[in-house]
C-alpha cells in the first residue's frame, strides 16, 4: 500500500459522521487510508466508495473503548508495514445526564476514547513522522472545550484535554516537519445527540440547522492542510468558544446546564 507515492491516512471514527468526512476530503486529495471504528459494515461501503475513487483503502475493526484498542490497532499496523503519515484521531464519545446518574462504565469509556487512546494513538505514531521529517495530525476536540458542562460534565471535560494536548504538542512540534491541528466543531447533524442520549435536549431540540459533517470536514480538512494551530468551524461557534473561554463561570454555567436540559 505505501509502494505507491501517496500519502497515508489513518482515521479513527470513519464509521459516520465527520470522521468519514475527513476520510472523503483526503481521497480526494490524493490519500490513500485506513479506516478504524467498531462499525465494520459502514466503513466497508465507505472503502468501496473510495476505492471507486482511486485509493487504497484498509479497514480495521478497532474498538478504542478497550484499554488494549490502541494495542491492538498499532499492532495491526506494524504487521501491515505501513507508515502513517496522516492521523485523524476524529473517534469520540459522549453520554447526557448528571455526573451521578451517569452509568460507571460508559464513563471509563469516555475517558478511554476521548483521552487515553486518543494520547496512546498520537504518541505512538508522532515518532516515525518526526524521524521522516513530515506528518499531519488532527485532534477532533470540540467547541465544548472551552468551558465546563454540566449534564454533560465528562464530555466536556475530555475535549478541554484534547484541545490542551493539541495546543502543546503543536508548539513542541515547531520545526519538525510535523503539525498538530485540533478541530473544534460546535453542534453537527450527526447521530452524536443520539448515541449521547442527548437528542431530546434544549440544544438539540433547537439547532435544527446544524452545520453538515461535510462542511465540518472541509474546514478542518483546509486547516490540517495549513498546519493551523486551532480551528473553529463557523462564526457562531467561534463567538460561542470566545464566550465559554472569556465570559464568568458563573455565567455560562446555567445556561449549558439548561441547553443540555430537556426541560
Amino acid at each position: 500500500m505505501n509502494g505507491k507515492m501517496r500519502p497515508l491516512a489513518l482515521v479513527t471514527g470513519a464509521s459516520g459522521g465527520i470522521g468519514a468526512e475527513l476520510a472523503r476530503a483526503l481521497a480526494r486529495d490524493g490519500h490513500d487510508l485506513v479506516l478504524a471504528a467498531r462499525g465494520v459494515v459502514a466503513m466497508e461501503e465507505l472503502a468501496a466508495e473510495l476505492r471507486r475513487e482511486g485509493s487504497d483503502v484498509i479497514v480495521i475493526g478497532s474498538d478504542l473503548s478497550q484499554p488494549d484498542g490502541v494495542a491492538t490497532l498499532i499492532a495491526d499496523i506494524a504487521g501491515r508495514a505501513l507508515e502513517i503519515d496522516v492521523l485523524i484521531n476524529n473517534a469520540g464519545l459522549g453520554a447526557a445526564g448528571r455526573f451521578v446518574a451517569n452509568d460507571a462504565a460508559r464513563i471509563d469509556e469516555i475517558m478511554q476514547v476521548n483521552i487515553v487512546a486518543l494520547t496512546q494513538l498520537t504518541r505512538a505514531l508522532l515518532p516515525g513522522m518526526i524521524a521522516r521529517g513530515r506528518g499531519r495530525v488532527m485532534l477532533v476536540a470540540s467547541v465544548a472545550a472551552f468551558q465546563p458542562g454540566p449534564r454533560m460534565a465528562v464530555y466536556f471535560a475530555s475535549k478541554a484535554y484534547v484541545l490542551s494536548l493539541g495546543e502543546a504538542l503543536s508548539y513542541e512540534l515547531r520545526g519538525t516537519g510535523v503539525t498538530v491541528t485540533t478541530l473544534c466543531p460546535g453542534a453537527t447533524a450527526t447521530k452524536f445527540f443520539e448515541v449521547a442520549g442527548a437528542d431530546h435536549s434544549l440544544m438539540a431540540k433547537k439547532l435544527r440547522r446544524m452545520m453538515r459533517a461535510d462542511r465540518v470536514a472541509q474546514i478542518g480538512y483546509r486547516a490540517l492542510k495549513a498546519g493551523r494551530r486551532v480551528v473553529i468551524t463557523g462564526l457562531v461557534n467561534t463567538i460561542m468558544s470566545f464566550g465559554g473561554r472569556y465570559a464568568p463561570h458563573r455565567l455560562t454555567l446555567p445556561v449549558t446546564d439548561m441547553l443540555m436540559s430537556g426541560d
